[in-house]
């Protein structure tokens, strides 16, 4: 059961009265808000109000003030061990927290210094929209309907004019909070996040939301790690010493510890039901004595003491026909390409219902993985798409890198632990069927000298130019079975070394490879340079090492002498 001291904070003249009491109850209830840490358990919070440095995210609308139950979970090692199973409260819906990893996984590849941890887009989510009404989200992670805050007309709120026509909020006077993580949308505006990768930003999709409440949170170079900068970022998330309590009281017991449970049946906060308002359900403010505002009391049952017990929230129990059961493959063939070039087959998948029947919109990531150069259009390696309404979707267009080998593809139902399906994905080198000279020049040296021509060779690949093709040159024995020779025309390396094999030779974008400069030995003959290309094309090049034959001098009478044996 967890420890409770009021539904909702407001700001205005209540604040200071409710702070007092959140801080009374905090120390009195024991629970793990009590001692406020960070992910590494060795910092604690600052206990003081940092000055703001950006405003609120949410335009410091009211938050739910539940605090985490008693009995806090710890991590596995512990006497406790992690569960895998328990309650609905303190466990986090499969979509949600799959958002909030992936959220934090996003923004540490691009800003790894900022240290976010998932566990703070929890706490958040827990208190703003009790974690998008207990994970009621469709399979794109996008709320069944818009959670939306209350009117911030200044009547007991802050007073925000409408910045979006109404475009997220439905109001064109004034502005709301929306959404999972509570975005007023002004704010929204400038941090809203395509997360899920359907090429939208929508505050009311938990990819997108919890992907901008994590870039929010690093802003102005913050790291998470330490515990000014976290408890900075929550009060710039909203601006009360009250609300940072309640979010650190969560974040710890997160970092103790949790369990995933089914969508659709986390614990929902009263008034917060499916299609209600984040602010439907409470109490109106009416202005008081003083001229400020306060919320008209509920009714209560005789002898509850005054007091409403909420009722609980039936749990909706999907029908087979909307309950994604597996996602699988929807007939890909064979994917193989030659390095550079696409793959002509296309990944394509089908999601099935509990019936065996197709099933529409269901968000599949595709992602390539493995040690590869290929990805898909734009040089993308996760692409997250929708089914149509026969249940399937075809990935992009896929182009193999210039490495060549074995590869993996994935297709994954989005937020769901259902088994990817898996793809095997083969990109062979660049190949040649021909391989010919650009010349028929007599390649001849003096023993101990430089040939004065260079070899030039060009590939081909069914007629056409064959750019990118590995290609190996050898110096061979004139055998049946000819082997590296070890006398005769060598290359050099970079060290002035003899070299009679080389490899890692590619054709230009032209198809064609001139060989580096080749030397004779002191040993005269006729010699073979074999090049061979990736496919098996084969050419051979003969070399000549032979002295010069000495020029023939006048005679006395004028005419042509030997010369002296």
């Amino acid at each position: 059961m967890a420890a409770q001291f009021g539904r909702r904070l407001r700001k205005g003249a209540t604040t200071t009265a409710v702070a007092a009491v959140a801080v009374a109850a905090l120390s009195a209830s024991g629970a793990p808000g009590a001692t406020l840490v960070t992910d590494s358990g060795d910092q604690q919070s600052t206990g003081t109000t940092p000055p703001p440095d950006d405003s609120a995210a949410t335009g410091n609308s009211p938050y739910y003030t539940d605090l985490p139950p008693l009995n806090t979970p710890e991590k596995p090692g512990t006497s406790t061990n992690l569960p895998v199973t328990g309650s609905a409260e303190s466990g986090i819906p499969a979509s949600i927290l799959a958002a909030y990893k992936k959220a934090e996984r996003t923004v540490a590849d691009s800003d790894a210094a900022c240290r976010l941890p998932w566990q703070l887009l929890a706490a958040i989510g827990k208190v703003e929209s009790g974690q998008a009404r207990g994970g009621r989200v469709d399979a794109n992670g996008t709320t069944f309907s818009p959670i939306l805050g209350p009117v911030l007309d200044g009547r007991g709120f802050a007073m925000i004019k409408d910045t979006d026509n109404g475009a997220y909020d439905g109001d064109s006077t004034h502005d709301r909070a929306v959404g999972p993580m509570q975005f007023i949308p002004s704010t929204w505006a400038t941090w809203g996040q395509d997360g899920n990768g359907d090429g939208r930003k929508d505050p009311n999709n938990i990819y997108d939301a919890a992907l901008a409440a994590g870039r929010y949170l690093c802003a102005g170079s913050r790291d998470l790690s330490l515990a000014a900068d976290l408890d900075r970022a929550v009060l710039s998330y909203n601006h009360s010493d009250a609300y940072l309590r309640t979010v650190r009281s969560w974040f710890d017991y997160y970092n103790r510890g949790t369990h995933e449970i089914p969508d659709g049946t986390g614990a929902v906060p009263p008034g917060l039901g499916p299609g209600a308002d984040r602010d439907s359900g409470s109490p109106s403010p009416s202005p008081s004595p003083s001229g400020t505002t306060k919320p008209k009391p509920n009714p209560s049952k005789p002898g509850d003491g005054g007091s409403t017990s909420p009722k609980p929230t039936p749990k909706p129990t999907p029908k087979p026909s909307q309950t994604l059961a597996a996602v699988e493959n929807a007939g890909t063939g064979t994917l193989t390409a030659t390095a550079g070039d696409a793959f002509a087959e296309r990944i394509k998948v089908r999601a099935r219902n509990g019936l065996g029947g197709p099933l529409a919109k269901v968000s599949v990531t595709f992602s390539v993985a493995g040690d590869t150069d290929a990805a898909f259009d734009r040089g993308k390696k996760a692409v997250t798409l929708l089914t149509g309404a026969d249940g399937t979707v075809t990935a992009p267009v896929l182009k193999a890198g210039e490495k060549s080998g074995k590869f993996t593809v994935r297709a994954t139902a989005t937020g769901h632990s259902l088994p990817p399906v898996t793809y095997t994905a083969t990109v062979t080198a660049r190949q040649a069927d021909a391989i010919a000279r650009t010349d028929d020049k007599e390649l001849t040296a003096a023993p101990g000298a430089e040939f004065a021509d260079t070899v030039e060779v060009k590939a081909t690949y069914k007629g056409a130019v064959a750019a990118g093709v590995a290609v190996t040159a050898t110096m061979i024995t004139d055998d049946a079975k000819p082997v590296e020779n070890d006398k005769g025309p060598c290359f050099k390396d970079a060290d002035g070394k003899t070299v009679r094999t080389l490899t890692g030779l590619k054709t230009g974008a032209d198809g064609t490879l001139k060989l580096p400069r080749i030397y004779a030995d002191g040993t005269e003959g006729t010699y073979k340079l074999r090049l061979t290309t990736e496919g098996g094309a084969t050419v051979v090049v003969e070399l000549k090492v032979e002295a010069s034959e000495p020029s023939a001098t006048p005679g006395p009478s004028g005419t042509p002498q030997a010369p002296a044996a």
